[in-house]
């Protein structure tokens, strides 16, 4: 089994079996959320990333102005930029949401190791 032990001011330097954290409910239940959110944003990411050179290179589509003389390219370029900083945003304020449930699984974890103990 993966132990480890706690070192710092706050903890008592108790084994923690992390495979048993792994199985727990909680932990799994980060592990959804987390990939509830990262494999869409992924796949959009690269999705529209790729998207970008094919559509310059094998096709006229984004070749028209938009405006004056500012084509679709530079728009989509342009909202390449934007989505980026958008997804990161909300990947962010995501993360402080699986920060407290990782540390929920943590102190939940520890909690169990202490009964243990006894």
């Amino acid at each position: 089994m993966a132990k480890g032990t706690l070192k710092g001011k706050k903890h008592n330097k108790q084994a923690v079996d992390f495979e048993e954290m792994e199985r727990s409910i909680p932990f799994q239940e980060l592990i959804f959320a987390k990939r509830k959110f990262l494999v869409p944003s992924i796949v959009l990411f690269f999705g529209l990333y790729l998207l970008f050179p094919i559509l310059i290179s094998y096709t006229n589509v984004l070749d028209k102005p938009a405006i004056g003389d500012i084509s679709w390219t530079w728009i989509y370029a342009l909202l390449l930029f934007v989505m980026t900083w958008v997804l990161a945003t909300i990947y962010m304020k995501k993360a402080a949401g699986f920060d407290r449930m990782a540390e929920k699984v943590w102190k939940e974890e520890v909690h169990a190791e202490g009964r243990k103990a006894r």
